[in-house]
């Protein structure tokens, strides 16, 4: 398969993780969505490596994208900061048990979604629920869960959070 997709919501409060993302090999539609997210940036978009520590970017190459406009400094330093660490240790950890295969982390790239609310705080949080939530959307995407059975099953009595329903 070339593509894989995985989504998870994780927390609470402003501080509420919610990833999107696609892994694949860098010849495909991800590599190509990866080289087209990193290099059209837009004022409020913009997207970054996911890097352990400047100088150490994460293998699968991991492009991060912004799920809302950033608004703010405090908003840019919290996703350049624990956002941006969150989702590297999750590839990096992903990689390390074994969930993305080692011998692929060269060929593969992962395109990244992430959400920082305007409002949110506690960069604590911010780090934990997006290392949940991007490890969880890793593991989905790899195993190709949730099944298309598993959604007819669950479509009738499924709730969102914010559905307002």
């Amino acid at each position: 398969m070339s593509m894989y997709i995985g989504e998870a919501l994780v927390g609470e409060g402003n501080e509420i993780a919610h990833i999107d993302l696609l892994i694949g090999d860098k010849a495909g539609p991800v590599g190509a969505a990866f080289a087209n997210a990193l290099s059209t940036q837009s004022m409020g978009h913009s997207n970054l490596l996911a890097v352990l520590e400047p100088n150490l970017a994460v293998k699968p190459a991991t492009v991060m994208i912004t799920k809302v406009t950033i608004k703010g400094a405090r908003q840019a330093v919290q996703m350049f900061g624990p956002a941006q660490f969150a989702v590297a240790k999750a590839v990096a950890d992903s990689v390390e048990s074994g969930v993305i295969p080692k011998d692929q982390a060269e060929n593969l790239v992962i395109v990244c979604g992430v959400f920082i609310h305007w409002a949110a705080k506690d960069d604590k949080k911010i780090f934990q629920y997006n290392y949940e939530a991007t490890k969880l959307s890793i593991a989905r995407a790899m195993k190709n869960e949730p099944s298309a059975a598993e959604v007819v099953a669950k479509k009738d009595t499924a709730k969102h959070p914010f559905s307002g329903v």
